[in-house]
């Protein structure tokens, strides 16, 4: 199996979306746990502690800007990366998004590789 390059949180409702990013993650070798949404990944995140948190902003209950804030603004979690998946990295978005401290941006559809690439930037390796 090797050494695991970081734990990663995927947050996405869409069921195909989460399992194309779990099964790209897992085949680097980041050890992946998967959230329905916002509210889910908050309700996780201090039990896993990830390196990594893939976040998609369309999302029901709870989307991701708002995830985001909670996440940035609560003292045990406000060092995680937050990588935000979005249909639409417009110029407001990303103001948006610096505003709240996102580490980086996805558009989909994306690459794998890219979301690869990006991930591992994030988790150090």
């Amino acid at each position: 199996m090797g050494e695991v390059l970081g734990k990663v949180l995927v947050v996405d409702d869409d069921e195909v979306i989460r399992q194309l990013i779990t099964v790209n993650l897992h085949l680097e070798g980041f050890e992946v746990t998967t959230a329905t949404d916002g509210q889910d990944c908050l309700d996780q995140v201090l039990d896993i502690m990830p390196d990594v948190i893939t976040l998609d902003v369309m999302m029901p209950r709870l989307d991701g800007w708002t995830t985001a804030q909670q996440l940035r603004s609560g003292e045990a979690t406000s060092h995680i990366k937050l990588l935000l998946i979005t249909a639409r990295a417009q110029d407001d978005d990303k103001r948006r998004g610096r505003s709240i401290g996102v580490d980086a941006y996805l558009t989909k559809p994306f690459d794998p590789a890219e979301l690869i690439q990006v991930v591992r930037e994030l988790a150090g390796r």
